[in-house]
């Protein structure tokens, strides 16, 4: 069977991202002796010449399209993301007659409704790398594919209840075959994923949805050998991106080691959870090679912290904070402002928390998007925000009542003098 995969994500957002997720589905299917094809559509100026091309010349059987993102998250001036990546089905569908696919970690959250606005046939919720090799396979005997676990068909609920694979060691990682390098490597940033599920349940966070709440997570020999291999072809930055790096900080300081051992020359970022980091760990990460961390604190409130059910206080969020410059690490912070709970002085005390930290950057978001299975929808829910029934695939937020007009002037009055925020764009 021929099986071609596009990655329909063309936005930035942050940085230009490689399609791990997709090039791994690629990978375990190339490995299960299929030929594969994939078409990464960041990297292509004229993507529609590039698809027709594809479809024509390669002829595939079975036509997989990733869902990275549904919208940007921006209350003030919200983009919704998924009307190129309808044109790219639809698109698709004119040329062949292939059975067409979704997946991917936007798609994971909204799994009926996506398949319906998109319009494919079939979709696939969670882990790709085995449930798409047993549709495939299904689809090669002629079998009935409607019992596979984590699988929905358009206008049906989901066929059976989806598996997470306990052991991601058995799961193959791409290599460059599966992903080009861009031409211009040096603004490349190359993603890498150690570990999946998460087990806090943060109250606003869909990530318990697309990866499952148990903790799994690769060997640190092979995460480290995999790098090593990316960095023979000339990659030297990369971007770690589970949610929780130092989570457990055993499991964090064993991977710093191993990249140690292998003397890469590399840089790269990654995400911490403000707690459980010692110095041990923060001095591991800077010879290691990390060059700045990313810290969603979230909040500068205590009282805003547990509502958002953190695990964690202010106190250890500077102190952590503290070492991190001190190894010379920079330091991104996160504000989410507006949630359950939010005042004007609990706003006010958050914007003095986070000057106080000093970061090399600041990024603020105003309002809160709601996702389905969250205890923020419910909170929604209850308060007459959204609609039990209410379709969250088109983005719905939460803002506190009485911010809506002063926390925009709020934030531009506080970002005037100080240029390494980021604040909302409002639009108009």
């Amino acid at each position: 069977m021929k099986v071609l995969l596009i990655s329909a994500n063309t936005e930035t957002i942050s940085m230009p991202t490689l399609p791990l997720g997709l090039a791994s589905v690629a990978a375990a299917t190339q490995k299960a002796g299929r030929d594969v094809m994939m078409v990464d559509l960041m990297a292509e100026k004229d993507g529609a010449s590039v698809l027709r091309g594809a479809v024509e010349g390669f002829c595939p059987d079975l036509i997989g399209i990733s869902v990275r993102n549904i919208d940007d998250q921006n209350m003030g001036n919200p983009r919704f993301l998924l009307d190129p990546v309808k044109d790219i089905v639809t698109y698709c569908r004119s040329l062949s007659r292939a059975t067409i696919v979704l997946g991917g970690a936007g798609y994971s959250i909204f799994p009926e409704s996506a398949l319906t606005f998109l319009g494919a046939d079939v979709g696939i919720q969670g882990e790709g790398e085995t449930i798409f090799l047993e549709l495939i396979e299904r689809i090669e005997r002629g079998a009935d594919i409607s019992g596979i676990p984590g699988l929905y068909l358009r206008g049906q609920r989901l066929q059976r209840a989806r598996k997470f694979v306990k052991d991601l060691d058995l799961l193959p990682l791409p290599q460059a075959d599966l992903l080009p390098l861009p031409s211009q490597e040096d603004e490349l940033w190359m993603p890498v994923q150690t570990r999946r599920g998460c087990p806090l349940n943060c109250s606003y966070c869909s990530t318990g949805v697309i990866e499952g709440r148990t903790l799994r997570r690769r060997s640190p020999e092979i995460v480290a050998k995999w790098m090593g291999q990316w960095r023979k072809t000339g990659v030297c930055q990369f971007y770690f991106v589970d949610n929780t790096f130092n989570l457990p900080s055993s499991y964090a300081k064993e991977i710093c080691g191993r990249l140690i051992d292998q003397d890469l020359d590399i840089r790269w970022w990654s995400i911490l959870y403000p707690k459980g980091v010692d110095k041990e760990l923060v001095a591991y990460l800077a010879r290691a090679g990390c060059e700045q961390v990313s810290i969603g604190f979230e909040s500068g409130s205590e009282g805003i912290l547990k509502s958002l059910n953190k695990r964690f206080t202010l106190k250890e969020v500077r102190q952590i904070s503290e070492m991190l410059s001190e190894y010379g690490i920079k330091r991104m912070g996160f504000l989410l402002l507006g949630s359950p709970g939010e005042t004007r002085d609990s706003v006010e005390e958050s914007l003095l928390f986070a000057d106080c930290l000093k970061l090399d950057t600041l990024k603020v978001t105003a309002g809160v998007r709601i996702y389905p299975h969250t205890s923020l929808a419910k909170r929604a829910i209850e308060e007459g925000v959204i609609a039990p029934h209410d379709e969250l695939l088109f983005p719905r937020f939460y803002l506190a009542k009485t911010l809506e007009d002063w926390l925009p002037e709020t934030l531009k009055s506080w970002a005037t003098t100080r240029p390494h925020w980021m604040i909302p764009d409002y639009g108009g």
